[in-house]
């Protein structure tokens, strides 16, 4: 028999459209890939973009050289003198209270002296005052208001320095945790009160002016070092006296814009 004969092959024209799909398909992944790579993160750029701020402006910066004016004649340049720096302007008034209350300080320093080299005394200076700060054991018997005999004589060399100021005087009893109750002293609050008050007593009969003075009695409620042991409470046992400075004194004075002003007080 007679082979037929096969059909002959037709060449497809359209075989390149199957590549180029897939090149696309290709092409369409590979952006879809660097659009997720690239999606910014809003919270990231803010951090970013802060601590460039930050980082440039701490940057340190050199200040400007001045510039050397020449003159119009062509000659030497004309050299600048140095800024000199400004003096600091202090209040004259200011500065003469702080030098009178170092004096009072230093007066008071040295009529207590053997008793602050014995650190039964401790004198300090800061913005409210010169505070005298004074062992309870050194004046009074324990459980006692009354002055004995050698703490009154210190007590009399204080109130000469103080008769020669016009500073007012806070006179402030202290005493530790331990309770007390007895016919005079109910609490600590009698006993403080009475303390202090003997004081101002004392500085009253020797020239001091009453109505520079006031006497306040804390109790236990402001000690200076926790109350653990003996030790603690007999620092704690205190009598402080504060002289105020003038300037203090006058900043209390200066009521607050649509306050009814007050009578001066020592706090």
């Amino acid at each position: 028999m007679r082979r037929r004969k096969k059909p002959e092959e037709h060449e497809n024209h359209e075989r390149w459209l199957v590549s180029y799909a897939d090149f696309i398909t290709l092409l369409f992944a590979f952006f879809v890939v660097m659009y997720a790579i690239s999606s910014l993160n809003e919270g990231k750029y803010r951090i970013l973009s802060d601590s460039l701020v930050s980082a440039f402006k701490k940057s340190p910066t050199s200040p400007p050289m001045p510039l050397e004016p020449q003159n119009t004649f062509g000659s030497r340049p004309i050299k600048l003198a140095p800024p000199k720096k400004p003096a600091l302007d202090i209040d004259p008034k200011i500065k003469k209270q702080t030098e009178d209350m170092r004096q009072i300080a230093q007066d008071l320093l040295k009529v207590l002296a053997p008793l602050v080299k014995d650190n039964q005394v401790k004198v300090t200076q800061s913005l409210r005052g010169v505070t005298l700060e004074i062992n309870a054991a050194v004046l009074f018997a324990p459980g006692q208001a009354v002055l004995q005999a050698e703490s009154a004589k210190a007590l009399t060399a204080v109130a000469q320095v103080l008769a020669q100021i016009p500073n007012r005087v806070q006179v402030e009893g202290h005493t530790d945790d331990s309770p007390i109750s007895t016919a005079f002293y109910p609490s600590n609050w009698e006993l403080s009160s009475a303390r202090a008050s003997s004081v101002v007593r004392l500085f009253s009969a020797n020239e001091v002016h009453p109505e520079r003075m006031v006497a306040i009695g804390y109790a236990d409620n402001r000690p200076v070092v926790p109350n653990t042991d003996n030790e603690s409470r007999a620092r704690n046992r205190r009598v402080t006296i504060l002289i105020i400075s003038e300037i203090q004194e006058k900043a209390r004075e200066i009521p607050l814009a649509g306050a009814v002003p007050e009578a001066p007080s020592v706090q």
